[in-house]
């Protein structure tokens, strides 16, 4: 969602804190992006830059401040005064804002400030009782600027204060409901930042003389690897000299620091032309570090590794319910067809948003997986928090470390993707995906319900997937480019599949809507006489997820049924599978490999033809709009 970075230190002059504060949010700006801004204290005031759009709006109004001396909606100051900051420590918070409450404009905009401007915060999440404290301060003498929830918190850290920021901070978040995080600032205090999380990320950057806070490591990578996690229902507060995090209560909490082992490189595109694209081509890399260790033994799978579930749990599993959203919940869907195949457990999966208003029927004996590449997908914890409350064990499924899900499960599993900037997600699908197939295999092994010899021959072709995915990124630009010239200006795509073809089909049309903007809907293929078929004319391209299955002969029968209505086939299948190539009009081939493990390759040909599509259309594939990589609200 939102993007916070906050730095606090000892730099001389103004300049550095701007440039800290843009270069932070220049690595969050995928998090959020409809607007920006930043806060920095000058001699005797906060000085505010806001604007709409994404950075270089905002940059291009700082770059102005020199001609103009007026910062967007706020009254018009000395320009020194931005450029001298040297009477004091550089401190400042800044912000992308992805709009949940109040309009995209510059008013809505972060940061926001109380009436008498001496406190500025950014948030990210959402205040659930806003009007009623906003009614509350409003009868108080509170004067709002903005039509946000987030501005409660500036005026309500304002009635909270009487000389300590950190208690102010405090005594407002006692009185907030809701999932946020925020970072605030106070003019009397300038070597002072106060942080406080509820469900929303917030991360410290520690550095010498110097501190940051963020909601993502990538916003201070550039400056420090260290870090320190802050938990649920924590507040953190930084000086130049160092970090101290509490509870609410203002109990000191001890907190490690850890060394992150990400570098600046690992943010960067690397020579791609986006981020995606980088990304798909890091699958094979991806997907043999999820793997590496844990088929070492070439026998079976280990999943004895930190934080892992105990495995008791796993052998006595009754059943397993699988709750996700979006890509999350089709690697879950996945993941259904292989556990039950392989481990005979019956699967449910539910979508995380719908399972957490149900009542669902879960408890002592059932296993339940929450799938979120971030940790912090608000609706896949709250659907893990219920399921834990009533009894069941939590297994959470994650690419980061430290994040609110690993500390709201019983056991985790590490996909171990790496660092991922592209808001539609690639390689985290491919990692979840393998990481489920590995935890079906290590069910099997513990339940009996597969050979030795039959586990071992998975676990061999599990150890080939990377080799498979580099062949698939090596001959697929030709056959995917031919698809994406033909159809690139359609207004409507289908994809259907069968079995575990579906949720294949179903996270290739969830990658076209995302990035290219064009009408998508995924279907199983056995249901396209139940009304889907009235869909099709002969402008119609129908992606198919025809690769070796059980239901390989079933598809073949779909497609001939879409052709007869005259629909363009574009089919995604194995390599040598001559009976789809005679019913397709193009063909995308992958290698072979057990039927089982063929999602893992159909998938990549699909994100690379939405790719393909929405780069025809000149879309900004990193950034689509309305959508936010991490989704830490309802």
């Amino acid at each position: 969602m939102c993007g916070i970075v906050g730095y606090v230190g000892k730099r001389e002059g103004g300049r550095p804190v701007q440039e800290l504060l843009l270069g932070g949010l220049k690595k969050l700006e995928y998090r959020g992006y409809d607007s920006a801004g930043i806060s920095v204290i000058g001699e005797g005031r906060i000085e505010t830059v806001r604007a709409v759009g994404n950075l270089d709006a905002l940059q291009a109004k700082l770059d102005g401040l020199a001609a103009t001396g007026r910062l967007g909606s706020r009254p018009p100051v000395a320009v020194a005064v931005l450029d001298g900051l040297r009477s004091v420590p550089t401190i400042g918070i800044g912000h992308t804002r992805w709009a949940t409450h109040g309009r995209v404009t510059e008013e809505n905009a972060h940061p926001h400030y109380d009436s008498a401007d001496r406190f500025h915060v950014v948030v990210n999440g959402i205040v659930e009782n806003y009007m009623t404290l906003k009614e509350r301060l409003l009868a108080t003498g509170s004067v709002f600027t903005s039509e946000t929830d987030a501005e409660v918190i500036a005026h309500l850290i304002a009635e909270h204060y009487d000389g300590d920021l950190a208690d102010a901070v405090r005594g407002a978040y006692g009185e907030l409901e809701g999932h946020y995080a925020f970072v605030a600032m106070c003019l009397e205090e300038p070597e002072t930042l106060v942080g406080a999380r509820r469900e929303c990320p917030l991360i410290v950057g520690r550095g010498e003389g110097e501190q940051f806070v963020a909601s993502a490591v990538p916003a201070f990578l550039s400056q420090t690897r260290q870090v320190q996690y802050v938990d649920n229902g924590e507040i953190v507060v930084l000086s130049p000299g160092g970090v101290r995090i509490t509870t609410p209560a203002g109990d000191l909490v001890e907190r490690a620091v850890e060394t992150v082992d990400w570098d600046e490189d690992t943010a960067e595109k690397g020579g791609f032309q986006t981020f995606m694209l980088k990304e798909i081509h890091e699958q094979a890399d991806a997907v043999a570090e999820t793997i590496a260790d844990r088929t070492a033994r070439g026998d079976g799978v280990d999943l004895d590794e930190q934080g892992a579930l105990d495995e008791a749990i796993l052998a006595d599993v009754k059943r397993i319910v699988v709750v996700a959203c979006g890509t999350s919940y089709h690697a879950g869907l996945i993941g259904r067809y292989a556990i039950e195949e392989w481990a005979r457990v019956p699967v449910e999966v539910d979508v995380a948003s719908e399972y957490r208003y149900r009542n669902p029927v879960v408890g002592p004996g059932d296993l339940v997986i929450g799938i979120s590449q971030s940790g912090e997908t608000a609706d896949t914890l709250a659907a893990m928090r219920k399921a834990r409350e009533r009894g069941a064990a939590v297994l959470a499924i994650t690419n980061v470390m430290g994040s609110q899900a690993t500390r709201d499960a019983d056991g985790v599993l590490f996909t171990r993707a790496g660092l991922e900037i592209g808001v539609a997600a690639t390689k985290t699908f491919l990692c979840q995906v393998v990481v489920i197939y590995l935890l079906a295999l290590r069910l099997a092994e513990l339940r009996g319900t597969l050979e030795p010899a039959r586990i071992t021959e998975l676990v061999g072709e599990v150890k080939r997937l990377p080799h498979s995915i580099e062949q698939v990124l090596a001959g697929m630009g030709e056959q995917v480019t031919r698809v994406a010239d033909a159809y690139w200006q359609s207004a409507f795509f289908l994809y259907i599949g069968r079995h575990v073809g579906l949720p294949v089909a179903l996270e290739g049309a969830l990658k076209l809507k995302e990035i290219s903007y064009i009408a998508t809907d995924a279907y199983p293929a056995g249901e396209m006489k139940h009304g889907p078929i009235a869909l099709l004319d002969e402008s119609t391209p129908v992606v198919c997820v025809a690769t070796d299955s059980p239901v390989l002969e079933k598809m073949a029968s779909n497609m001939q049924e879409v052709r007869a209505r005259g629909a363009h086939v574009v089919a995604v299948t194995t390599v040598g599978n001559e009976r789809i190539a005679k019913h397709a009009d193009f063909l995308i081939t992958v290698p072979a490999v057990d039927w089982m493990l063929q999602p893992i390759l159909a998938v990549v040909p699909l994100q690379l033809l939405a790719y393909e599509i929405a780069r025809k259309r000149g879309l900004n594939v990193d950034q689509p709009r309305n959508l936010a990589k991490t989704v830490t609200v309802e």
